[in-house]
């Protein structure tokens, strides 16, 4: 078992539910997160990104989001099937299933750019960084219109094939806000440029993740993205635990095709609320071996 502090926004909902006894927990909401790779001279690097507001996803994350109702009318798909997806996810919830690669995809494509579609099987739509692109991907994140809409309109499919499923994570029982999140990773797109949305972006880039691995004992990062809430904070106080037990699994990684190609069984974590040896409050979760799988080929 591993033991991580609670951050800022957890504490005070820790001790609620030690003071006046174990309640229902709230109903997570699902959502999806992707690790986005690519390889470096520093060694393998993903896409990280500020989220203001106390985000179950923590304060620093992967791409993501929660799991729309209109995720159910993207159609057009390539590559596994929704029952396929739903073997790889350990669900029988063949809907769920196909809801969460649909968000993924999608919460991806509104924060970086990154849109893991096309017009068949074999290629990836290109050239999508101009303003025309942007205004879509605002308007998606506004719901004013939907990711199918979008998709239809330019005869794109999913390129379902490209993305991985990486793991399961619920938000500890004690939380206010509760996500049920499914983890995926993708290689970057060698033809397609990653940029912030417009409205809603504040810090984000490519970190190598055995730099922030080998610096969690610092605020470098937290200082970095200079805000209120980051300033002076270590890797542990600003990502919850999946995360950082992601980037150390990233950071052992020789490459991105070995990570990718890693197989891995899909567990379910969460973690639970104890206390520590000096009377703090902490997030105790099962521990798992770091390595996972060898250069990074981006499509």
């Amino acid at each position: 078992m591993r033991r991580f502090p609670l951050n800022a926004d957890h504490r005070e909902a820790a001790q609620a539910w030690a003071d006046f006894g174990e309640r229902t927990p709230s109903k997570p909401r699902h959502a999806s997160s992707v690790v986005l790779l690519k390889d470096s001279p520093s060694g393998l690097q993903t896409f990280m990104t500020y989220r203001p507001g106390g985000s179950p996803l923590g304060t620093v994350a992967f791409p993501g989001g929660t799991v729309e109702t209109a995720d159910d009318d993207v159609t057009d798909w390539v590559g596994p099937s929704p029952v396929a997806w739903a073997k790889s996810l350990g669900t029988d919830d063949i809907s769920l299933a196909k809801r969460h690669v649909v968000a993924a995809i999608r919460e991806m494509f509104e924060e970086t750019g990154i849109l893991l579609a096309g017009p068949d099987a074999s290629s990836l739509v290109e050239s999508i960084s101009g303003q025309e692109w942007m205004r879509a991907r605002e308007s998606i994140a506004t719901q004013e219109s939907t990711f199918g809409t979008l998709l239809e309109r330019y005869g794109l499919a999913l390129r379902t094939d490209l993305l991985k499923p990486l793991s399961h994570w619920t938000s500890p029982d004690f939380a206010h806000r509760r996500f049920d999140v499914r983890y995926f990773a993708a290689a970057r797109p060698v033809n397609q440029e990653l940029s912030l949305l417009s409205s809603k972006g504040v810090w984000g880039r490519w970190v190598s993740a055995a730099e922030v691995v080998a610096a969690r004992g610092g605020s470098a990062l937290g200082d970095e993205i200079d805000q209120p809430n980051t300033v002076g904070m270590h890797l542990e106080e600003l990502v919850v635990p999946g995360v950082e037990i992601i980037l150390e699994k990233i950071a052992a990684a020789r490459g991105c095709i070995a990570y990718l190609n890693h197989k891995r069984p899909i567990n379910k974590y969460q973690p639970t609320l104890v206390v520590d040896a000096d009377g703090q409050f902490c997030l105790e979760v099962p521990a798992t071996p770091a390595s996972e799988g060898a250069a990074c080929r981006e499509r």
